[in-house]
């Protein structure tokens, strides 16, 4: 990670872990989801590398943008997204502490969510793995 320079852990899977991190020359936030693919069983590899293919391909003002992937010297695939400073519905819902959200924002983000999907769908994509 010589580009970048890992600020913290923001999250962790079955297949790795998520950083926020910063660009060493723009000084812009990133998220980087490092994948450990050395002990990854060939079918693992493959749909992880379409993953990749796929995120280079989307282009949805909805739809967190890919940045760039690269494997580093421990063999390990990280994909860079764009950080989202404000966060996901999730956090948002957190942070509420049980105080209801207007009906104009949650219809807002269904319809976020429904035109994200909607140009997946279009271009025949299968979304598996929703989350708040």
């Amino acid at each position: 990670m010589d580009v970048y320079e890992v600020i913290k852990t923001i999250g962790s899977g079955s297949f790795g872990q998520v950083y926020m991190a910063r660009h060493k020359r723009e000084g812009k936030h990133y998220v980087i989801k490092r994948v450990k693919t050395r002990d990854m069983e060939q079918k693992d590899l493959e749909n992880t590398e379409n993953e990749v293919r796929l995120l280079q391909k989307i282009r949805h003002s909805n739809i967190v943008a890919y940045k760039d992937s690269y494997v580093d010297r421990e063999q390990y695939l990280n994909i860079v997204m764009i950080y989202c400073n404000e966060g996901d519905i999730y956090t948002k819902i957190k942070a509420s502490k049980g105080k209801n959200f207007s009906e104009d924002q949650i219809l807002e983000w269904l319809v976020q969510m429904g035109l994200a999907l909607f140009y997946l769908h279009e271009r025949k994509i299968l979304h598996r793995d929703m989350k708040t």
